[in-house]
């Protein structure tokens, strides 16, 4: 899935897509029109360290109500939340009746950094897999809309991203020796994205990929997905 989505974007330029000020526009209208049909959306962030995850949510909140959504930054599980199951923490975060939540990470944690930490146990693995599929399956026969979006950059462009972060005082502190130890191990990360994405990759919430060399361009494209998505599903609902 991620060479093919890299393959698909290489052709596309700016004026394939809406102009940002519509796009912004557009999704400020939809969430209103989620608000009155009572319609819930989560969106999913998951992708590569600096492939810019938490500059796009910011980006795409800058100009919605700030009374209809939320944004959850996932981190690692604390003691607490460690004695509970471990959906527990997530189920809390789900947004009421026409009310948006963005995912700074999320769910897939389970099977994607505490795997690749040693955190679970391969039966713990294998049993989160079938429960994440679960879980997003009762969301969705619940009336809400998941949107789940990967964002997905190469080892050069990594790398020269996290020099750029940790060569500059005012973000240096965003890169940790873990995320060049992540970088070191690009190869190990990208077969497991690889295959979590084709075994999570369902008709309810399918995966998104979105290349983002291209920062601008990646900001369109998630702007096309999202108000494609939330269009269809208010046509239905």
């Amino acid at each position: 899935m991620l060479s093919e989505a890299q393959a698909a974007l290489a052709d596309l330029d700016a004026s394939d897509f809406p102009g940002k000020g519509e796009s912004r526009d557009r999704l400020s209208e939809l969430q209103r029109a989620c608000a009155d049909a009572g319609l819930p959306v989560i969106v999913v962030f998951e992708g590569w360290d600096a492939a810019g995850k938490g500059s796009l949510i910011h980006t795409l909140t800058a100009r919605l109500d700030p009374r209809g959504f939320e944004v959850h930054p996932i981190q690692a599980p604390r003691p607490f939340e460690q004695s509970r199951p471990w959906l527990w923490r997530y189920w809390l975060k789900i947004p009421p009746a026409g009310k948006w939540a963005f995912f700074d990470r999320s769910w897939y944690g389970r099977i994607l950094v505490q795997r690749v930490e040693g955190m679970v146990s391969k039966a713990d693995r294998k049993r989160a897999h079938d429960e994440i599929l679960q879980f997003e399956r009762t969301l969705v026969d619940n009336g809400y809309v998941i949107i789940k979006l990967f964002l997905h950059i190469e080892k050069e462009e990594q790398k020269k991203r996290l020099d750029a972060l940790s060569t500059d005082p005012a973000t240096s502190w965003q890169v940790t020796d873990e995320d060049w130890a992540n970088h070191r191990r690009y190869k190990t990360w990208y077969r497991l994205y690889e295959k979590t994405l084709k075994k999570t990759d369902t008709e309810r919430a399918p995966w998104h990929v979105i290349p983002t060399a291209s920062a601008a361009l990646a900001t369109l494209r998630v702007y096309e997905v999202l108000t494609s998505e939330i269009q269809k599903a208010l046509e239905k609902s």
